[in-house]
């Protein structure tokens, strides 16, 4: 019974297969046979669903997020229908330009694979994880991890809290400016792990914001390179006109 209920497992990662019902004898014999498994055999069943619950979650996630305000991508257009399915996403069709387009058409994360494993990377992500580690815990490449990072943290700087409100506290630290990646440089190469040419704060260094209102909500910015003024300040502060702002 063991064995057979790992093969199963193995060959059909989803729970139940879809073409078992949940209420069918043969689930509920498979299902009833779950507490006979020792450890390391629980342990595979799990790595073997985790992907499909992983995907089940993805989903649900985009499309909650998405069915307020669903419009197409092209035109902007509020009239669509639904057209089918794709790659496990629904499909729409917009009804004034007759294109199609799913819930992740122009969007950061918009023909990424696996998405099964998102929410793994996203794990990952908040802890912290390097990119080679984390490709290695979730058995994909690290060009995948690494493309994941960035596509994922597209849109982060536009999850901000708006203003803050009451006394807000501000902090700020340096940074040595760098162009890594840039195809044309306004000043000389230098290698890694270089140092600025003068002493203190100077233009050579990027200058990111930290500010904080007395209700926990935070706000940051790089306010660009050299000392922060106290419009730039104000500017990402966003303060009401009650607000007062500790430096």
């Amino acid at each position: 019974m063991r064995i057979e209920l790992l093969s199963f497992a193995a060959v059909q990662p989803v729970s139940p297969p879809i073409w078992v019902h949940h209420g069918s004898p043969r689930f509920k014999k498979w299902f009833a046979s779950l507490p006979a498994l020792n450890q390391p055999q629980r342990l595979q069943v799990l790595d073997a669903l985790r992907p499909t619950a992983g995907l089940h979650r993805i989903l649900a996630l985009i499309a909650h997020i998405r069915a307020a305000g669903r419009r197409c991508p092209h035109c902007r257009c509020e009239r669509w229908h639904r057209h089918g399915r794709a790659n496990n996403l629904q499909r729409y069709r917009c009804r004034q330009c007759r294109r199609t387009f799913n819930d992740l058409t122009g969007t950061p994360l918009a023909r990424l694979r696996l998405r099964e494993k998102w929410c793994d990377y996203l794990d990952a992500l908040l802890a912290s994880r390097p990119v080679c580690a984390a490709a290695k815990q979730l058995q994909v490449h690290r060009n995948t991890a690494f493309r994941w990072r960035h596509r994922f943290l597209d849109r982060v700087k536009d999850n901000r809290r708006a203003r803050l409100n009451g006394i807000a506290e501000a902090d700020e630290m340096f940074l040595l400016e760098s162009q890594k990646g840039a195809r044309h440089l306004d000043r000389l190469p230098r290698k890694r792990g270089g140092a600025a040419s003068r002493r203190g704060i100077s233009r050579e260094l990027d200058c990111i914001l930290v500010a904080r209102d007395r209700s926990g909500q935070t706000v940051d910015a790089v306010t660009g390179r050299g000392a922060v003024s106290s419009a730039q300040l104000d500017t990402t502060c966003c303060l009401t006109s009650t607000g007062k702002c500790c430096w």
